[in-house]
């Protein structure tokens, strides 16, 4: 389906093209094999010569469906799933590093993608430089090196719901030579398509809104497509040099703009093995058909929320974006016209006791690790989510020991608020 249909028929049509006497809805390839005729048609997948499935490990149709429809969505040229939203940001950055490579990053970061980046790829050979996504074009500069290889940011960070400057962060990577590497988990392609403001690869948590019933974990990597890798070819050699494994073959000479996801397919995928399975790509696409019409509903009580919140007496601070005033108020009506997401963040006054009191008292919000389905939920990152992290590292986030991350669900906006209330008299 062309990507010049607009976002609630691709959510709902995208990705499944069903031919003559073939299933209206898509089908679960609930198998890990398929049959071919003769020995050379095997080959010839095998070598890459030829497109098809042979094992669902490295592609499944019903994947592939459903990672079209996103890539349309976002309006990159491929996409592939992932097993979860951590397996889509490593596989997006070890897809063009290696030992010995430097990647710079925004600080203000999910904790588990902080985690990764500056422990496990360190133990890798592959270095991160945290950075101030606030910071100025030339402070943001000074941490690049010769051998920095990405810069990486979250579009809405979590849990401080900062909003990424997709623009400046776009100009300072292409001027060092770099890819941006956006996470837009939270604002979704409904809210905001980064590759229009400049990013080049975009990733997904699509056990978020995206999935939107909390029942399938998993994570997308999308392509736009515009990255010119020749043009630096001495810092890729991945996608640009001879790879042994496949004889010889060169992705960008080969597959052209799908050289890096073909790359993260046929190479990472099949090394390492973090496929989403066909039942959860499945219940994603169901997610995925009501998306359009789940995220307005999101931001419109988010705001409804924090309007009440900064009212309130008992509350010390709220954060979010939507709110005349914030410090993303600006960047937010750029980049985020429509609304930013249903998640927001607040302290109350008396500080880390009262925060966690008050969510043990709350009724239909539930206290989850989980953020941004169709229901409320409520989380304190500095004891649950981020709390690997010094009080020095929770700073530099943006994570206040008090903060509460509030993720607004798509209920009836007054009983949510009636429910914070009543927890609040506690």
């Amino acid at each position: 389906m062309s990507n010049s249909f607009k976002p609630a028929t691709l959510c709902v049509q995208g990705g499944w093209q069903p031919k003559k006497g073939e299933p209206r809805v898509l089908p679960i390839y609930q198998s890990t094999t398929f049959k071919y005729e003769t020995s050379e048609q095997m080959a010839k997948l095998f070598d890459l010569e030829e497109s098809g499935y042979f094992y669902t490990r490295l592609q499944n149709p019903t994947n592939d469906a459903v990672a079209s429809k996103i890539a349309a969505l976002e309006g990159g040229v491929a996409a592939m799933l992932t097993s979860s939203g951590q397996a889509a940001n490593f596989f997006a950055c070890f897809n063009i590093c290696e030992a010995g490579d430097h990647i710079v990053s925004a600080t203000g970061i999910y904790g588990g993608t902080y985690n990764l980046l500056s422990v496990t790829l360190k133990k890798l050979g592959i270095e991160c430089t945290f950075i101030d996504q606030d910071a100025s074009e030339e402070e943001i500069s000074k941490a690049f090196r010769p051998n920095t290889k990405l810069l990486f940011g979250e579009m809405i960070s979590n849990p401080g719901v900062m909003v990424l400057d997709i623009e400046k962060f776009a100009h300072i990577a292409h001027k060092h030579g770099v890819p941006l590497i956006v996470d837009n988990t939270f604002a979704t392609p409904i809210n905001c398509r980064p590759f229009e403001w400049g990013a080049d690869i975009v990733t997904h948590s699509t056990t978020k809104y995206m999935d939107g019933h909390a029942t399938a974990v998993g994570g997308c990597i999308v392509d736009s497509g515009n990255f010119d890798w020749e043009a630096h070819a001495d810092k890729y050699p991945g996608l640009c040099q001879p790879d042994e494994s496949y004889h010889g073959l060169t992705y960008t000479k080969t597959f052209g703009k799908m050289a890096y996801i073909t790359k993260a397919t046929s190479q990472l995928m099949r090394d390492l093995g973090s496929i989403q399975s066909p039942q959860n790509a499945f219940l994603l696409n169901l997610g995925l058909e009501t998306l359009h019409l789940r995220m307005p509903q999101h931001c419109k009580n988010a705001l409804a929320v924090a309007k009440w919140l900064q009212n309130c007496d008992k509350v010390a601070w709220v954060n979010y974006p939507d709110l005349e005033g914030n410090k993303y108020y600006e960047l937010t009506k750029k980049y985020l016209p429509n609304g930013s997401c249903g998640v927001l963040s607040f302290g109350l006054k008396g500080g880390r006791d009262v925060s966690i009191k008050f969510m043990d008292s709350l009724k239909l919000a539930a206290i989850v690790t989980h953020v941004a389905d169709a229901r409320t939920c409520v989380l304190h990152p500095a004891s649950h989510t981020h709390r690997q992290l010094t009080d020095e590292q929770l700073k530099e986030a943006g994570i206040a020991p008090d903060l509460i991350r509030f993720s607004v669900g798509i209920e009836s906006a007054d009983d949510i608020i009636a429910d914070i209330e009543q927890a609040l008299n506690q």
